[in-house]
């Protein structure tokens, strides 16, 4: 026998590089570099700067706002279940206005985006417009772009500490200012007010004024930015709203290309460089610090600081302006851009039926709501007069803003009757009360075991305001001989 010598099997060795994991990390988690956005003028800042000022003055002013007699015109008062609109007052049971107003809003955001891409975030979000605020309080205290990132480089001195103090502390008052107009929507804003000047406020109110104000100060004057890009969940889905037609920022680049330095005055076409002097503006002025010239981006939220700032350079240049302007990919292209296409047809629809069923209804509504609960211990009962009655509790709600005397009365039956303590009654704004009710009928008159009935409430003050509610009524049906004997039996006692 030979001695068979086994080959072990070969392994190919593959060198594994050693990978810091520090870098891995930093990769995976980019450490936020500080963005100081370049102030910026033009149309669409101005635009920008009417929208916040408009949005900001409703949010400010509105609560301080009365309707009527002393009666605060926007308040959802929570512990007495009602949302003061102007002349109107909603109750629980109004949620269906609320539904209503609830899908119009995001219709109107869909609508919007389709059209015009995240012009919302742009020019109208409480994010964007709240930080545009802190951005202006830190230009004003600290001074413009390059004065902000020198002093962040610098030591901490008397300089430092006096104007990053000085900006905090604005930030702050002013972040509680806006968690007390918060406020100021669930309770009476002059009330809390005085409550504020006597130190006497509430647990829960100053929780909320806190809260609000610190979600202010962090979100505007810290996260900034970040909450655009990581915090936010419609830049993650807006792109399910755009099409080819969608304006969006874009930068031109068969235009633009290739970048490059240059002299004012000097053909561009002579050095082979396109329109784009390579000067980052765009960049410097973009307050979450994207490049557009990279395409779309998820931080991008339209609000065209980098139109206005490319359109002064290209004046500057002698150029023709919108390098970077609002455009569409179709438009681009250099197809025609369309405004009417399904998806706005469709958002258009369904926003102005959803519109007009709320005005009508609004329009119709009527302050007035009347449930009906029966006696559920008995059925009917016969009286000693032979009548068949049935017992209910009528559940009246004012809903008005003013104290109404109703009259009560109910039809439906031959000959029916109402019985009540309180065939009238008066019922203060806002208020329920249970008036118990009999009604009585004669036998003959039921054709069926169960019929309907109608309580109706009207006001004797206000001829259109009444209300109507329908019910059953309950009892024995006789054949026609028991019906005559009947009524011979009531003739003879007569």
């Amino acid at each position: 026998m030979t001695d068979v010598k086994r080959k072990a099997p070969s392994v190919s060795h593959r060198v594994i590089p050693i990978v810091d994991v520090a870098t891995v990390q930093e990769e995976l988690y980019a450490k936020r570099e500080r963005i100081y956005p370049r102030e910026v003028h033009g149309f669409f800042a101005s635009l920008r700067v009417s929208l916040a000022s408009l949005t900001l003055g409703i949010y400010y002013f509105l609560p301080w706002f009365n309707w009527g007699t002393g009666r605060q015109a926007f308040l959802i008062d929570l512990p007495n279940r009602k949302f003061n609109l102007f002349a109107w007052t909603f109750w629980p049971q109004d949620l269906f206005y609320l539904t209503a107003i609830l899908i119009i809003s995001a219709l109107s955001l869909f609508l919007f985006t389709a059209i015009a891409g995240r012009v919302w975030c742009g020019f109208t979000c409480p994010q964007t417009v709240w930080t545009e605020v802190f951005l202006w309080i830190e230009r004003k205290i600290e001074g413009n772009r390059p004065r902000q990132m020198k002093l962040a480089q610098l030591p901490w001195n008397r300089e430092k500490i006096v104007k990053k103090g000085t900006k905090h502390f604005v930030w702050i008052v002013f972040a509680l200012w806006t968690g007390f107009t918060f406020v100021g929507y669930f309770t009476p804003i002059r009330e809390l007010a005085s409550s504020v000047a006597h130190l006497a406020l509430g647990p829960w109110e100053t929780f909320w004024i806190l809260f609000y104000a610190g979600a202010t100060y962090g979100n505007a004057g810290w996260l900034r930015e970040q909450v655009c890009l990581y915090m936010c969940p419609y830049a993650r889905f807006q792109g399910a709203m755009f099409d080819r037609n969608t304006l969006i920022i874009s930068y031109d680049t068969a235009r633009g290309e290739p970048r490059g330095s240059r002299t004012r005055g000097v053909d561009p076409k002579l050095q082979g460089l396109g329109d784009c002097i390579e000067c980052t503006l765009c960049v410097q002025v973009c307050p979450t610090g994207i490049d557009i010239r990279n395409g779309l981006q998820v931080g991008c939220i339209a609000c065209a600081a980098c139109v206005d700032v490319c359109d002064s350079v290209m004046d500057k240049m002698g150029y023709a302006k919108g390098l970077i302007r609002y455009t569409s990919e179709n438009a681009l292209e250099g197809k025609s851009w369309r405004l009417l296409r399904p998806r706005v047809l469709i958002y258009t629809g369904l926003l102005t039926a959803i519109m007009a069923a709320l005005v009508i209804a609004v329009l119709l509504r009527v302050p007035l709501k009347v449930d009906v609960i029966r006696d559920r211990n008995a059925l009917y009962r016969e009286t000693f007069d032979g009548l068949i009655e049935n017992t209910y509790t009528l559940k009246v709600m004012n809903m008005d803003n003013e104290a109404h005397r109703y009259a009560i009365s109910a039809h439906g039956i031959d000959g029916l009757q109402l019985r009540s303590e309180r065939p009238q009654v008066t019922v203060a704004a806002g208020e329920v009360i249970e008036v118990p009710v009999r009604l009585q009928a004669e036998q003959h008159n039921l054709t069926q075991r169960s019929m309907p009935v109608y309580f109706r409430l009207q006001a004797s003050d206000v001829e259109n305001l009444a209300a109507e509610q329908t019910t059953r009524f309950l009892g024995p049906v006789k054949d026609e001989h028991e019906n005559e004997q009947d009524h011979d039996n009531k003739h003879d006692r007569k």
